[in-house]
């Protein structure tokens, strides 16, 4: 019997498991749009912005609710995740939501990041099980147009609430509460992915039958079909989250305090940037992801994200400056490492180790990005904005190579045609 909904299928359920992305993006822009209204509240240090930053849903926070959610979405079922993960993320919304004093702040904040760091990956799982073969890359990008909508309105919210001061930072934080208890309700009514269940008939007879395969996380580091998608995969979005999750929780701070811009204007600067993220992820790679070469799309993409960094990096951080680094970044962003790596991510790895490997690469992205993000602002008031830049740069540099040199020929291909392809059987 389900609880509450009714059957949820097709785009619907595309849209309701995409909703994972709009959560988890808008916790990290919730709290970055807040950061300097926190700090001012309850008096905190570099260190303190550190910390989170570095365990928040942007960073190791969420690298270890994927590190568990990976395994237990392959051995307990994609249905088994969203139906309780989201109970969790509410939780710790809550506590975010009524703070007040720093370490409920911190404890709700990590509670936050485990439980997206959870939902993500078996939401990119899902989508790309479930999608028809030709328009895999639409339905992957429904989940991108959520994580980039996300941002927008949260930080347009931000713009609104901004005269509330904090109170209005708890009233966004509360319109996440609510987002994520109706995407609760909706997703009782999916159905388990049928890919996985095949999977698990499988895993059945090879057991009756006495047939031994070796943990799929020895074999993920082992076999070296499953290596190579992991350097490529790793590759473009460990560089590309490197600058890319920096920008996610530092960018209003890096605008106030380099650019001058009141909180207000930061936050509508951000709105604008994601604005033109939510344009690009519909009409570039929703439109064209399934039919134009990949290679080149992804391509575009990483340079001009790499032009925008290249701008706001060595020009004079005037208004022309601003905008032209929000157009360029803001529409890269769309067609770039986020979306390509969750169609990649599901396409390259057969269906045993899925999700196992998104919750162990996410897990090594996000902690890479709390490492950086604790050095960050030490990096920034030591050896200045520019320094940092050049950073940044360099990481943005290193994942275009990586993705375009790389880029795999699984376009319009069914998973099963996929992975016998690349492994030479079904797994």
């Amino acid at each position: 019997m389900r609880l509450g909904a009714k059957k949820v299928t097709g785009m619907k359920g595309t849209i309701a498991i995409a909703m994972a992305n709009y959560i988890e993006a808008g916790s990290i822009i919730a709290a970055a749009s807040s950061l300097s209204l926190w700090q001012a509240y309850l008096n905190i240090d570099n260190i303190q912005i550190g910390l989170l930053s570095a365990l928040s849903a942007n960073a190791l926070g969420a690298a270890i609710g994927a590190l568990l959610g990976g395994p237990l979405t392959d051995k307990l079922g994609r249905k088994f995740i969203f139906k309780y993960d989201l109970l969790v993320y509410m939780i710790g919304i809550l506590i975010i939501t009524f703070s007040f004093n720093f370490p409920m702040l911190l404890i709700g904040t990590i509670i936050t990041g485990v439980a997206v760091g959870v939902g993500v990956p078996v939401s990119w799982t899902y989508i790309a099980e479930e999608a028809p073969d030709k328009e895999r890359a639409k339905r992957v990008g429904t989940a991108q147009l959520a994580w980039s909508i996300g941002p927008a309105v949260t930080f347009l919210l931000a713009v609104l609430a901004a005269p509330l001061g904090l109170l209005g930072s708890r009233l966004i934080f509360a319109h996440l509460f609510i987002i994520a208890a109706v995407t609760w309700w909706i997703r009782q009514g999916m159905d388990e992915s049928k890919v996985w269940e095949g999977q698990k008939e499988k895993e059945k007879l090879e057991k009756a039958h006495r047939i031994k395969k070796s943990s799929v996380v020895k074999e993920l580091f082992t076999n070296p079909v499953n290596l190579r998608a992991m350097i490529l995969l790793l590759g473009i979005y460990l560089f590309w989250n490197l600058t890319a999750g920096a920008m996610g929780y530092f960018m209003p701070y890096i605008y106030e305090n380099v650019g001058g811009l009141s909180n207000a204007q930061a936050n509508l600067l951000q709105s604008v940037l994601w604005f033109f993220t939510v344009l690009t992820t519909f009409f570039g790679f929703m439109k064209f992801g399934d039919v134009v070469n990949q290679r080149m799309l992804f391509g575009l993409g990483a340079v001009m994200g790499i032009v925008a960094w290249l701008v706001l990096t060595f020009a004079p951080m005037t208004w022309p400056t601003l905008i032209t680094f929000v157009l360029l970044w803001g529409s890269a962003a769309g067609i770039g490492a986020q979306a390509f790596y969750a169609l990649w991510t599901s396409e390259l790895f057969a269906t045993r180790y899925r999700a196992g490997a998104q919750g162990i690469m996410y897990f090594i992205v996000r902690t890479g990005i709390s490492i950086w993000t604790f050095l960050l602002p030490t990096v920034m008031s030591t050896l200045g904005f520019k320094a940092a830049g050049l950073v940044m740069i360099a990481f943005l540099v290193i994942h275009a190579a990586i993705g375009i040199v790389l880029t795999p020929s699984t376009q319009g291909k069914s998973l099963a045609v996929i992975e016998k392809a690349r492994y030479g059987e079904i797994q």
